[in-house]
């Protein structure tokens, strides 16, 4: 059966919550206070829908969001617009089928039109080397590296440049067309993020 790409709903929030902590330990764990944050302020949150299941969810924050993850504040603390990737998870029996890179797809056209840089890292631990050459794939490249306080966990901050945003800026301002595959989720009373200089 086909997998759907979607925005995650409302009642699907212990679904995400559970596949994220069943992820094994390469994922921080989350809480029902943690998915509630993703509900209110991530501006990309989709889950992947196969057969009725949710197999996957990937997670994105503007560097506009309230949020306390470390690895954020390193870009937010280096950069002044991005769309910064805090998670993407694929049930385990759902692995290698293509949801990755399917995320990444969707997830890289839903920010080249509002913002010029999308950014993630990669805990650096042995038996990482797939998802660092998953990223290197995608055109992501490494621009520094961070232990995260309290976890002796070592990340490489990955970042790639998103080189339709300056076109997209520059031609449609702050007002993208209102098309369906364009529209942003609502958040918390304020507006989704939209095409703006660079």
């Amino acid at each position: 059966m086909p997998i759907t790409l979607r925005d995650v709903r409302e009642h699907e929030l212990d679904s995400v919550m559970a596949l994220n902590n069943a992820a094994g330990p390469a994922i921080l764990p989350m809480d029902t206070a943690r998915a509630r944050f993703f509900w209110d302020h991530a501006e990309y949150f989709r889950v992947a829908e196969q057969d009725g299941h949710i197999t996957g969810f990937l997670a994105a924050f503007s560097q506009d969001a309230p949020h306390d993850s470390p690895n954020f504040l390193w870009f937010r603390e280096r950069y002044e617009r991005f769309l910064y990737i805090d998670r993407i998870v694929i049930a385990r029996p759902r692995r290698g089928g293509g949801r990755g890179r399917a995320f990444y797809a969707d997830v890289q056209s839903f920010a080249e039109v509002r913002w010029p840089l999308l950014c993630c890292e990669v805990f650096l631990q042995s038996g990482n080397d797939p998802a660092l050459l998953f990223h290197g794939g995608f055109g992501f490249r490494e621009v520094g590296q961070q232990v995260m306080a309290g976890t002796g966990i070592r990340a490489a901050m990955l970042m790639k440049e998103l080189c339709s945003h300056a076109w997209v800026a520059q031609t449609y301002g702050g007002r993208l067309p209102d098309q369906p595959w364009l529209r942003a989720r609502e958040l918390s009373g304020r507006r989704p993020a939209l095409a703006t200089g660079t």
